[in-house]
């Protein structure tokens, strides 16, 4: 894959709920370019509709209006097995029950590409041990599931994500319930994945300053306008002064961080 080559694009995209009574609009003029090597970052306030754009750009529900592409055909387009090749997807549900272990929990990454009886061959174990290694949870590989801690799980996710070996990979608030430390190490491993390993990564998240500090570039999702750029042309912008409607949270560039009156 070429370093950063177009992955993912979004063109005047509206995105929201449509019935057979009304249209619902979250948001509109969404336009996204999301790069090869890449880590970038989602934020907006609550209830701005971060959700709402993730699950569109990963075909969950259509867009409103607009076109988005993934490697240069259009999203729609894909059947649910080709897009499964293309981009693999961490959402913040908890996992119904199951005795499943962590190493067979990554292996059900590899089921796009596997037989209709799920026979793991030699190159899907090579892709499943990989993403053990990069992550560093080879250690956990016998453990159930649950008998292991929010950030192992969190990990375990995204190594599946890597198991599933797509070119893009999206995860909604991965961080949320990590404490400081993991949430840290978690976005630390998601810049290398995306620097080391050639992956496309976006993610939603609300820690705005760690965002700040460790993503390549920011999507900023507010009331009156949408905007991506790296977080230094961000902030030279002003930019995040838009992000809040409390007069009293501002961004102070000497702080580089957002700060309470």
């Amino acid at each position: 894959m070429d370093t950063f080559k177009t992955v993912l694009s979004a063109q005047q995209v509206s995105i929201g709920y449509s019935s057979k009574k009304e249209i619902i609009t979250v948001a509109n003029n969404i336009n996204i370019n999301l790069k090869a090597n890449t880590l970038t970052a989602l934020i907006g306030a609550n209830g701005i509709g971060k959700s709402t754009l993730l699950r569109t750009l990963t075909g969950i529900q259509k867009p409103l209006a607009g076109i988005i592409t993934l490697n240069g055909k259009d999203l729609s387009s894909f059947t649910s097995a080709e897009l499964a090749q293309q981009l693999s997807i961490v959402l913040t549900e908890s996992l119904p029950p199951s005795n499943l272990t962590v190493f067979e929990l990554v292996a059900l990454g590899r089921q796009p590409y596997t037989n209709w009886v799920g026979s793991l061959f030699d190159d899907d174990l090579a892709k499943i041990d990989s993403a053990l290694q990069l992550t560093h949870i080879e250690h956990l590989s016998n453990k159930k599931h649950f008998e292991i801690s929010d950030g192992q799980l969190q990990k375990v996710l995204i190594a599946r994500a890597l198991a599933q070996d797509t070119p893009l990979i999206i995860l909604d608030e991965p961080t949320t319930h990590l404490d400081l430390l993991h949430k840290v190490n978690l976005l630390r491993l998601l810049k290398n994945l995306a620097h080391n390993a050639g992956k496309c990564i976006l993610y939603s998240t609300h820690d705005l300053d760690l965002a700040l500090q460790l993503s390549d570039e920011t999507i900023v999702m507010s009331k009156e306008n949408f905007v991506q750029d790296t977080p230094k042309n961000l902030i030279a912008n002003k930019v995040f002064d838009m992000l809040f409607d409390d007069p009293n949270i501002f961004f102070d560039e000497n702080k580089n961080g957002f700060v309470v009156r």
